[in-house]
């Protein structure tokens, strides 16, 4: 495409939308910042040039009108249950592409479920759930499986050395309720909280080792994978040091490291594929989960609009990219 791109990044004012949004001025691409509450968006605006508008996700005419002249837009507001769909819809009567950063699986297997018809039809990109969750487990599984065309399983084990969860992380996990997405036997299921969840250990690359680990992680990439590549089960695993901070509300939210407002948090997520007694790995270490997903959905609109997207319609990651080249591209901001 010709010019700069214009990307509406709709909830700019959030956390992880204040890590999009300079991510996107960082490039010199157009921004239009947008979501709910115009004096918390106002001040990111400023912070980095931009236009910024408060349009509610509920008013379509609005919507509408924003996206006149937009080329894409992300989508970093939650409960995503509420701000997908309208949004989504827009972006398939403007005829651009919808990315959103969401990490909630049963919402993610809605907006599949819901728009993979009409997304078809449109000839344009959706692509929910292209964050730290949902695209980069993808991308390493898809990556470590490589020429092969199917497996028996995936694991794919996070290890976090805390995790202080923003409001919306927590809003999340009391949206879900206890339960878990599992996809065993070829199959999505949904685990109630009564059943209880495996444990094992994992070795992990340093520096986290060896580390007892809780399974059936209800993370997002299990409805990703389990779209486009061809596995008998996905297992997937987390340590448990991050589960005791989700579990306590006196654990604080995100603090700031540094002058970006990265956190010094410390993510390494490994994905293992198996076949015939063999095994393939990927994974990815770096600082901050929240801070990540900036580069990743960035990225991913960035060559959704130059063309190197594989193809169009409602899609994952691994679908959409060349898993390597994306994760090689991807590689100074996991450092």
């Amino acid at each position: 495409m010709l010019g700069k791109p214009r990307v509406v990044l709709y909830g700019a004012a959030g956390h992880t939308g204040r890590f999009v949004a300079a991510e996107i001025a960082r490039r010199g691409w157009t921004p239009l910042l947008t979501g709910r509450d115009m004096a918390k968006l106002k001040p990111v605006a400023d912070r980095h040039g931009a236009e910024a508008r408060q349009v509610e996700v509920m008013d379509a005419a609005g919507l509408d009108r924003l996206l006149v002249g937009a080329d894409a837009v992300i989508n970093c507001a939650g409960p995503f249950g509420d701000t997908a769909p309208p949004l989504i819809e827009a972006t398939l009567q403007a005829g651009i592409a919808y990315l959103d950063v969401t990490a909630e699986p049963l919402v993610t297997m809605e907006v599949f479920a819901s728009y993979a018809d009409a997304a078809r039809a449109a000839g344009v990109v959706v692509a929910p759930a292209f964050g730290f969750f949902g695209a980069l487990g993808d991308l390493l599984a898809t990556a470590a499986m490589g020429d092969w065309h199917s497996a028996e399983r995936i694991d794919l084990a996070l290890a976090l050395d805390e995790w202080k969860p923003t409001r919306g992380s927590r809003l999340a996990g009391v949206r879900r309720a206890g339960r878990r997405v599992v996809f065993a036997d070829r199959r999505l299921e949904i685990h109630d909280g009564t059943q209880a969840a495996p444990e094992g250990q994992w070795t992990f690359p340093a520096p986290f080792g060896e580390q007892p680990v809780l399974g059936e992680f209800s993370t997002v990439d299990v409805v990703t994978i389990a779209r486009h590549l061809d596995v008998d089960a996905i297992s997937t695993w987390i340590n448990l040091a991050p589960l005791a901070d989700l579990r306590d509300p006196a654990t604080p939210e995100p603090d700031a490291g540094d002058a970006s407002g990265r956190s010094a948090q410390q993510f390494i997520f490994e994905a293992v594929v198996h076949r015939g007694g063999e095994q393939r790995h990927a994974w990815a270490a770096g600082r901050d989960i929240y801070w990540v997903t900036a580069p990743l959905v960035v990225e991913a609109a960035g060559r959704i609009l130059d063309g190197r997207a594989r193809t169009s319609g409602m899609v994952s990651a691994g679908e959409l990219f060349d898993a390597g080249d994306f994760l090689a591209a991807m590689a100074p901001h996991f450092t």
